[in-house]
């Protein structure tokens, strides 16, 4: 133990008036937790204390928040009971929304729970408990389910709220750690989300409750969305924005039609074969028919194994040098796909095609452009 740790230990040894009963070298945190947890807050304010607390001490305290927070929310599988399936149902068949409050750190998890629900297809909105009883109470509807989030239940601002949210006569969800509460007792489903201790060194600032929150708000959004059969397309409905709509909603026509097309006949010879590839700048060439009929790819490497093979360039042909049979995608595939597929085979363009028919190309280049990379 550092020096300072070892006056922490002393001063509250002495204030417990039993300093010749207790020899500082007898002393061991494992054997007083609560001693620790006394001396923790003189030692750390101290201002040289961060001077003296090793690298690995810092890693042990963040581990130790990383266990106290898991066991709590380990321990919230014992709270999934009749409760909770009734918390389910009366959400379900709302014909309205769910309405979510809180005060303090609750309203902020009740924020994020909000924001899950609304992003998984289940209608809800947040309503902070002190600004409810100032005109926020008049976003609560007849067909509303109400839930209230809070640690404690007894907080001023939810017990001036719940007389009024009992008085509209809606469904009232109480998610809080008391289950003794005013908050509890008033309200028609219990969700419990007790902690044993906060992972705060004081067991005082919100750690492991607001995580227990968190996550039972999260329970509550998974199963929604199951019940709701909410899959992949409902998702992008929600999030057409940023690499995660994109990943859901955007197609390979949106892509490939602002490209040039290049292409070529089976019979045009090399310097026809190099121009077009060179004009259109995508670093391939497709081979059609006269009536666009997909035959065949010529890539800048088969320009190059062609050249190995020490031919006459002269007579060399489109059909000689193409490669049959080349990747393809249709125009109506996810852009995500056609990244996947070159991925798979290695290769930095696709061949777009509709029934057998040449549309276009889509290179690697459009996928990166649009972050989807």
């Amino acid at each position: 133990m550092c020096f300072f740790g070892k006056i922490a230990y002393c001063r509250e040894i002495q204030n417990r008036r039993n300093l010749k009963e207790a020899k500082l070298t007898k002393i061991k945190p494992q054997d007083d937790p609560g001693l620790l947890k006394k001396c923790w807050r003189p030692l750390r304010e101290n201002p040289k204390f961060a001077a003296c607390m090793k690298p690995a001490t810092i890693k042990e305290i963040a581990i130790r928040t990383i266990a106290s927070e898991a066991e709590s929310v380990s321990q919230l599988r014992n709270f999934i009971d009749g409760d909770f399936v009734k918390a389910i149902d009366a959400i379900h068949s709302c014909k309205g929304r769910l309405v979510v409050s809180g005060i303090g750190k609750s309203a902020i998890i009740a924020q994020k729970i909000v924001a899950t629900l609304n992003s998984t297809g289940t209608p809800s909105a947040f309503m902070h408990a002190a600004d409810a009883i100032h005109g926020d109470l008049g976003m609560v509807q007849q067909e509303d389910v109400v839930m209230i989030i809070s640690k404690s239940g007894e907080s001023p601002e939810i017990r001036v709220l719940l007389p009024l949210i009992k008085n509209f006569g809606n469904t009232l969800i109480a998610m809080t750690g008391n289950d003794q509460s005013l908050l509890t007792r008033q309200a028609d489903i219990f969700l419990n989300t007790t902690v044993s201790e906060e992972a705060c060194p004081n067991n005082l600032a919100p750690t492991s409750s607001t995580t227990a929150q968190l996550v039972m708000g999260d329970a509550l959004a998974v199963v929604l969305m199951e019940l709701k059969g909410f899959g992949s397309d409902d998702f992008a409905k929600f999030h057409p924005g940023g690499t995660l709509g994109k990943k859901l909603y955007l197609r390979v026509a949106d892509l490939y039609s602002i490209n040039e097309k290049p292409k070529v006949l089976p019979l045009q010879n090399l310097k026809e074969v190099i121009v077009e590839m060179t004009k259109k700048r995508l670093g391939v060439t497709a081979v059609v028919d006269h009536s666009d009929t997909l035959l065949g790819i010529i890539t800048d490497g088969d320009l190059r194994r062609m050249l190995e093979k020490n031919r006459p360039i002269e007579t060399v042909i489109a059909a000689d040098i193409m490669t049959s049979d080349p990747k393809q995608i249709q125009p109506d595939a996810l852009a995500v796909d056609a990244l996947d597929l070159m991925r798979k085979h290695e290769i930095t363009q696709l061949i777009v095609c509709d029934e057998g028919k040449y549309k276009g190309i889509i290179h690697l280049q459009d996928l990166i452009k649009e972050g989807l990379i």
